[in-house]
C-alpha cells in the first residue's frame, strides 16, 4: 500500500535547478527567480484524489488530480505552457508525468522518515529538492 503523503513540508534545499530550468528553455529572469524562491508543500492525500499546493512568497501553483487519470495542466503560472499529466504510484513512489511540448519531462515524490524528496525531470535534466 503506498503512503499517504497528507502534510505540509517546508523547504530544505535544492541542487541543479538552474540547468533544469534551461534545459526546459525557461527564460534567464524567469530562472533566476524561481531558483531564488524556497517552495513549501502542502498535500491532501485522500483515496484516489491528490490536492498539492506549492507555496512561495510570490504565488501558489495547486494540482489537483485522481491518480492515473490524465489531465490537461495548465503551467502557465510556471513555464506559459499547458501539458497533458497523468499522476500514479510506482512502489513508494508518486510520479507525474507531462506530455506536451517537451519531452521527458516529470517528476518524483517520495518519503524518508518525515521529509517529502522531489527529483523533477526534463529534457536530459534532472532537479532535486528536499522537503
Amino acid at each position: 500500500m503506498p503512503p499517504n503523503l497528507t502534510g505540509y513540508y517546508r523547504f530544505v534545499s535544492q541542487e541543479n535547478m538552474d540547468s533544469y530550468l534551461r534545459a526546459l528553455d525557461i527564460n534567464v529572469v524567469l530562472r533566476k527567480l524561481v531558483c531564488l524562491l524556497k517552495p513549501d508543500k502542502e498535500i491532501i492525500h485522500t483515496g484516489n484524489h491528490m490536492v498539492i499546493r506549492t507555496i512561495t512568497s510570490l504565488r501558489d501553483y495547486v494540482m489537483d488530480f485522481d491518480l492515473g487519470v490524465q489531465f490537461e495542466e495548465d503551467l502557465g503560472p510556471v513555464d506559459g505552457r499547458k501539458c497533458q499529466t497523468t499522476v500514479c504510484w510506482e512502489g513508494d513512489q508518486l510520479v507525474c508525468e507531462q506530455l506536451g511540448e517537451k519531452r521527458n519531462r516529470g517528476w518524483r515524490h517520495w518519503l524518508e522518515g518525515d521529509q517529502l524528496h522531489l527529483v523533477r525531470r526534463g529534457p536530459a535534466q534532472l532537479a532535486k529538492s528536499q522537503l
